[in-house]
């Protein structure tokens, strides 16, 4: 569903989700052609107070120019900020902080062109923003919503085509417990959809899926063939992929593992042209 500039800035505001893209279960296309909470604060290292009377540390001076730039609106700034106070590197973690720069990325930045150079960042200020709502911010105003979570992700999957919002608004859609037969539907057509751009943990799931016929029509050797780019990609912590692939390749039969060839060489042929 495309929808305009109004809609989409309606859409940051509180809106319901967007369609899903039309794909086939097995992630091959199907011929393809409350506002955010603001917790505003005043951040150190503004130019006014870096220190003149003595050259700081280049540490102190990358950070305190990443916060100039934040502060004058600039969204790659915000964005590094946002990630630097989420994961502690460099600073104290802060959550709270990290979701006010996730914020202020996506209430000035929802309508800019997914064609642009800073359009991914914006899309992953929204993913960003829709993991915290998944599960809150203890001691904070930021709670778990589950349904404003799936209106962040629905954003940026439908907007800007984000391949990990894709996957995440995927697993909200196959894990509602209560899950209707549209929900499904909804949830395994945009898995297809971030497996086919690469998103390896989509890649694992949808491979499963398949190869186990977890409602889905079991089609082992594409199955197999999802996990096996899963496990390409997958990091030393991602466990569980290598695992399911261990798995079903145990389980594949020589058929099975033929096809998987097959499919893999016309994936990596469709790659290069």
């Amino acid at each position: 569903m495309r929808t305009s500039r109004r809609a989409i800035v309606a859409f940051v505001f509180g809106a319901t989700a967007l369609a899903a893209p039309a794909l086939a279960f097995d992630g091959a296309p199907v011929n393809p052609k409350d506002a955010a909470i603001p917790v505003v604060t005043t951040l150190p290292g503004s130019a006014a107070a870096v220190r003149r009377s003595a050259p700081a540390a280049p540490q102190e001076t990358s950070l305190s120019a990443l916060q100039y730039a934040a502060e004058g609106g600039h969204p790659i700034a915000q964005w590094k900020l946002g990630r630097m106070y989420a994961s502690g590197d460099g600073v104290a973690q802060d959550d709270v902080r990290a979701f006010d720069y996730f914020t202020r990325i996506a209430n000035a930045h929802a309508e800019d062109s997914p064609l642009t150079a800073q359009a991914q960042v914006v899309a992953n200020a929204f993913v960003a923003l829709g993991r915290y709502y998944l599960n809150g911010i203890p001691n904070s105003k930021v709670k778990a919503d589950p349904d404003r979570a799936r209106e962040m992700f629905s954003y940026a999957a439908s907007y800007f085509g984000n391949a990990d919002a894709q996957y995440d608004l995927a697993r909200l859609y196959l894990k509602t417990p209560d899950a209707s037969r549209e929900d499904f539907r909804y949830g395994a057509r945009w898995l297809g959809l971030a497996a086919q751009k690469g998103q390896h943990e989509a890649q694992a799931l949808l491979g499963q899926m398949l190869f186990n016929g977890d409602r889905l029509p079991r089609q082992a050797a594409r199955g197999l063939m999802w996990l096996t780019l899963a496990r390409d990609s997958a990091g030393t912590d991602e466990v569980w992929i290598k695992e399911n692939y261990n798995r079903a390749l145990a389980k594949a039969s020589d058929d099975d593992r033929a096809m998987c060839l097959q499919m893999l060489e016309h994936w990596v042929q469709g790659r290069r042209e």
